[in-house]
């Protein structure tokens, strides 16, 4: 049973979702000099932000993790580091912010919440 997609009505109508971009991490390429590029595969999706809660908190405390920090809703399943399954790595793009995954909170069949961190944009 998918209780987000019930609930999902309801809770945007309060905070409503925004449009996004996921960069799905596929690996990354080589250059001649050895240095390595991370590749991604683009999706479309619409994101919820919400504010961590005290539970999510308690769950991510010892990740020393600095700056802006939310929790995003989404449909799919998306990944911080999975190093058994050598997945992660994961970023979503809203306007103009670039956010990466860093901790799942929630993993369904339909949908997932992580904990993403804001990135600081290169120079």
């Amino acid at each position: 049973m998918n209780l987000h997609g019930i609930v999902s009505g309801t809770i945007g109508a309060i905070n409503p979702f925004v449009a996004g971009t996921m960069l799905v991490s596929t690996g990354y390429t080589t250059s001649g000099s050895g240095s390595r590029t991370p590749t991604y595969s683009e999706t479309s999706v619409s994101v919820q932000l919400q504010a961590l809660g005290y539970k999510d908190l308690q769950q991510i405390d010892g990740l020393n993790l600095q700056g802006v920090v939310k929790a995003a809703y989404v449909k799919g399943n998306f990944n911080g580091v999975n190093r058994p399954k050598q997945q992660g790595g994961d970023m979503l793009i809203i306007g103009a912010d670039t956010w990466l995954i860093v901790q799942p909170l929630e993993e369904w069949p339909d949908w997932c919440k992580f904990v993403i961190n804001l990135q600081v944009p290169n120079p």
